[in-house]
């Protein structure tokens, strides 16, 4: 390691190698570290289909093509009695090839992305932690303060200082600076819980639909599971609930997850032959975002920068995203000598918009009067609205379209639910 760089990126995931590869290919000096081996496990493996134009920048598509992930076309919901709606199907709403993405393993997707930031000229350095980071005073009272170097301790033990002129925070839910300076807003709607581990041969949708990320309600609508197949015939089942009602005085991870799938009809038939063949693991899903998401120096990308609830799978997309906006904006910024907040998050506020979309469609899913089904029966006009949100076209007005009405049809079923109940009492 150098004594200096251009640009540190802490963080190896989607988000961070993303950045280093954008900014080291634009000729600048590039840290990358990353605090574990790689490659490393890793959560988080479906994709939403916009993904394609970021891995395209990257030029990893043919890669993602010869990797032998399992291709997802589709996704797909069933209600809390075991019924099943229509598909998805991205390409009947886009027949190009970007609306084909992948179900991956993220061990290997991270180290993919990780080693393309090497091949750009990065320098990336695993199982290196993050100490510390040197600020410079604030400028006044209400400002924030200037990243301006780092303390690493490398694979060694040995401890570093490394000066920089940008600082590119993709430490995820770490969130090392916003914790640093009280930036983190969590959103007390969504604090979440999984439980979840891995099946060998669990029953796949057909056809096109075969690689289809399926979001299954439970009975009492308390919890709901993910379904995601991988390649070798593996599928990432987890389930998700409130973190109180999940994870307090419930017993073991397995006993919870299996008194879940109990009560959810649609799923039980999915696993009657298959074979569990991960160990179960949990995790806090608190949904957040930072109040701030850059000072001078210093950017936050990835789940540094916030996160959303992983019922629609934007997770990997968001990072890979963001890796590359700011990237864009760090290339600009070292160019014109102009590493300010202003100019290194140029894109953060297109960006929130576009999550504000995203949260809007998962704040109606945790609604008990919301159905995907009623809708699109209701407001057919709809589906390819909907379809561009689970595609990850979230970042135009056109993609917000349909929320009034989707709110008149949540508010529709809730006064329909009233008056029945009002009509039993008397």
């Amino acid at each position: 390691m150098k004594s200096s760089y251009d640009c540190v990126v802490v963080g190896g995931g989607p988000a961070g190698s993303a950045a280093a590869s954008i900014v080291a290919e634009g000729g600048n000096s590039v840290l990358l570290i990353e605090r574990e081996p790689m490659p490393r496990f890793h959560v988080g493996e479906s994709m939403m289909p916009e993904a394609y134009w970021p891995l395209q920048r990257l030029g990893l598509i043919e890669q993602m093509k010869q990797s032998g992930w399992q291709p997802k076309k589709s996704v797909q919901f069933v209600s809390h009695s075991g019924k099943e709606s229509e598909p998805f199907f991205f390409r009947n709403h886009d027949d190009r090839e970007c609306s084909t993405t992948w179900q991956v393993e993220r061990s290997e997707f991270d180290k993919l992305l990780f080693d393309r930031a090497a091949e750009l000229g990065a320098d990336c350095r695993d199982n290196t932690r993050l100490i510390d980071v040197v600020f410079d005073p604030p400028a006044s009272e209400d400002a924030q303060p200037r990243a301006t170097a780092v303390v690493v301790r490398d694979c060694e033990g040995n401890e570093h200082r490394i000066d920089c002129r940008v600082l590119v925070d993709a430490t995820g839910q770490q969130s090392f600076i916003a914790g640093k300076l009280g930036l983190k807003e969590i959103n007390p709607r969504l604090k979440k819980a999984a439980v979840w581990t891995y099946y060998k041969d669990a029953v796949r949708g057909e056809g096109d639909n075969e690689g289809a990320t399926i979001v299954l309600n439970s009975e009492n609508k308390n919890s709901w599971f993910w379904f995601i197949p991988q390649s070798r015939g593996i599928t990432s089942i987890g389930c998700v609930a409130d973190h109180q009602y999940l994870l307090k005085g419930r017993g073991t991870p397995e006993e919870i997850f299996n008194d879940e799938l109990a009560r959810c009809p649609g799923l039980i038939p999915r696993l009657e032959n298959a074979t569990r063949v991960g160990k179960f693991r949990t995790a806090k899903e608190f949904s957040y975002m930072s109040r701030e998401h850059a000072g001078p120096g210093w950017v936050l990308i990835g789940d540094a920068f916030g996160f959303l609830d992983p019922v629609y799978s934007s997770g990997v997309y968001f990072a890979l995203e963001m890796g590359v906006r700011a990237g864009d904006a760090i290339v600009e910024g070292l160019q014109s000598d102009d590493v300010s907040a202003q100019q290194i998050a140029n894109w953060s506020d297109n960006f929130k918009a576009g999550v504000d979309r995203l949260r809007q469609l998962v704040n109606a899913f945790y609604d008990e009067d919301f159905s995907i089904g009623r809708f699109m029966r209701d407001y057919p006009q709809y589906r390819g609205n909907v379809t561009d949100l689970l595609i990850g076209r979230i970042f135009s007005e056109e993609a917000g379209q349909m929320f009034p009405d989707m709110n008149r049809s949540i508010e529709s079923a809730r006064e329909q639910k009233l008056a029945a109940a009002k009509e039993m009492n008397t």
